[in-house]
């Protein structure tokens, strides 16, 4: 069977909670809606297995493989989709576990694994105070992976505010970034938008953020507006203020025509990029 050029992406925006029965129950009815529409590809947000108080996370996480991924796993190939599970706490050794995202394949097996590599540490008086590297472990691994859906790169909710990890995924050619994210309220209603669309644009690919939506129980509120916007910059999908599923075709041929007519990433002076080469203009004699 020949790769498709056009195929639809849904994007899963929930208000997860500590309760992970009733999560995953209503991940998977979202999930199946989302086949039932033709999705292709399916992305559930950071922490869609489980949002509680910071203090219970390693209580919480899970092995990979474990109870939530081997669910997922099975429900990916019963509907023969490509599955992002957003992200879990990954237990590896103690005390800390990782934030780490796994892409199923429609057979149910692993595709590819990435944990988050920049962890959420800010201060904003009054508003809003999280420290992530207190109690999780930053990965160190780039991941791009080859697809039937085209070559999809994986990255994590803060990883947004950082060009040079999606100039990497350019670099390694990727057509479709996801970004599973629990951007807070405070931060997203300034951010959120602006970064995914320039993220879109400067690198020339396709991206889906899924987002949490409402106040978690550790008391941060996540903004929701989950998004697809496509290479030009366009937002093709919006999610309104509660949980839902949207939806956006991936159209690989556009995907070319844009790079094609604007190639942006061919025009790079690199030596000027590169900071071990470049030179300021008293030094050139």
């Amino acid at each position: 069977m020949s790769e498709p050029r056009q195929y639809l992406v849904a994007a899963v925006q929930l208000c997860a909670t500590s309760d992970k029965r009733d999560n995953l129950d209503k991940t998977e009815a979202f999930v199946r809606q989302a086949a039932l529409q033709g999705a292709r590809l399916v992305a559930l947000p950071e922490v869609f297995f489980w949002r509680g108080r910071p203090e219970e996370e390693w209580d919480a996480s899970e092995p990979i493989p474990g109870p939530t991924l081997d669910r997922l796993a099975k429900l990916a190939q019963s509907l023969r989709i490509h599955l992002l599970a957003g992200s879990v706490l990954e237990r590896v050794s103690p005390p800390r576990p990782y934030n780490t995202s796994v892409l199923l394949g429609p057979d149910g097996a692993e595709v590819a694994r990435y944990r988050k590599i920049h962890l959420f540490d800010v201060h904003v008086p009054g508003r809003v105070e999280i420290q992530e590297s207190l109690r999780r472990r930053a990965g160190d691994a780039v991941v791009v992976a080859s697809t039937p859906l085209g070559r999809i790169a994986l990255a994590i909710c803060y990883d947004l505010r950082f060009p040079e990890l999606f100039r990497l995924f350019a670099q390694r050619s990727a057509d479709v970034v996801l970004i599973p994210s629990a951007f807070t309220f405070v931060t997203g209603a300034a951010h959120w938008e602006p970064l995914l669309r320039a993220r879109a644009i400067e690198n020339q690919t396709y991206v889906v953020a899924p987002n949490q939506i409402g106040r978690a129980e550790g008391g941060v509120e996540n903004f929701g507006h989950s998004m697809v916007v496509d290479p030009w910059g366009t937002v093709l999908a919006q999610a309104p203020d509660r949980e839902c599923v949207i939806y956006a075709e991936v159209d690989l041929d556009h995907l070319a025509r844009v790079r094609r007519e604007l190639p942006v990433l061919d025009h790079r002076r690199l030596p000027l990029a590169d900071p071990q080469q470049a030179t300021t203009g008293a030094d050139r004699r």
